[in-house]
């Protein structure tokens, strides 16, 4: 028992907290960057497939811009090998900018959501209710969606996209429509992108309270440990 506690162990621990807080300091801007370039893969890899994902959706539709023609995809593949011949590889790739600039809405979701589950607990470490969980959720979705929506309709211009375009004529193309419809252009479906999203996050803040919560429980750790967080 005295070789466990003894100084030679204590010195072997020391050492290797030391080393590990080094290690872990030195290298933590890296974990940092790795963890910013797998969501930049993310937009990269999956930036085509939402391409041909709106071009379907839109399939049909009926555009009063001349410049948008009817598409007639059979299918998935056949829409990657229409748009890679009639508009190039880089058009599969329209929207990425945004696409990049739109991690931008969790983030704003959960430092709201956080904000204001502070704001009413006034410093008490106090469970919140689930009405409570739910209505601040509820708010910190509407900003965050509010806030980010202009982007995601400037995505979706680009992802239908004008034909044998360059990326320059693109943005262009998106001043015209802002002097056409005006700033509140941008925000056009929001109500609907509202409904869909608020409802949803509001619900999966409240389940993940509770489950946290359980998972305390669960553990033997006082509630306490839970309402500081």
């Amino acid at each position: 028992m005295n070789e466990v506690f003894s100084y030679e162990s204590l010195v072997h621990a020391l050492s290797g907290a030391v080393g590990s807080v080094t290690a872990m300091t030195v290298f933590f801007p890296l974990d940092t960057a790795r963890l910013r370039l797998q969501g930049v893969v993310n937009v990269l890899v999956t930036t085509p497939l939402w391409v041909v994902n709106t071009r379907l959706k839109l399939q049909g539709s009926k555009f009063r811009n001349e410049d948008i023609r009817p598409t007639t995809y059979s299918g998935i593949l056949d829409a990657f090998v229409q748009i890679i011949r009639d508009e190039g590889v880089g058009s599969l790739w329209n929207g990425t900018f945004p696409s990049l600039l739109l991690v931008l809405n969790p983030a704003i979701q959960f430092m709201i959501y956080e904000g204001l589950k502070r704001k009413l607990r006034r410093g008490i470490p106090k469970e919140l209710s689930s009405l409570e969980v739910f209505v601040i959720g509820a708010i910190a979705k509407a900003v965050a969606t509010t806030v980010t929506y202009p982007l995601q309709t400037i995505q979706s211009i680009l992802r239908v996209c004008l034909h044998h375009m360059l990326f320059t004529f693109k943005i262009s193309r998106n001043y015209l429509y802002i002097q056409k419809y005006g700033m509140l252009g941008l925000f056009k479906g929001l109500e609907a992108k509202l409904l869909q999203t608020v409802l949803t996050a509001a619900l999966m803040f409240l389940l993940y309270e509770k489950i946290a919560s359980c998972t305390f429980r669960v553990m033997g750790l006082s509630n306490n440990h839970y309402k500081r967080r």
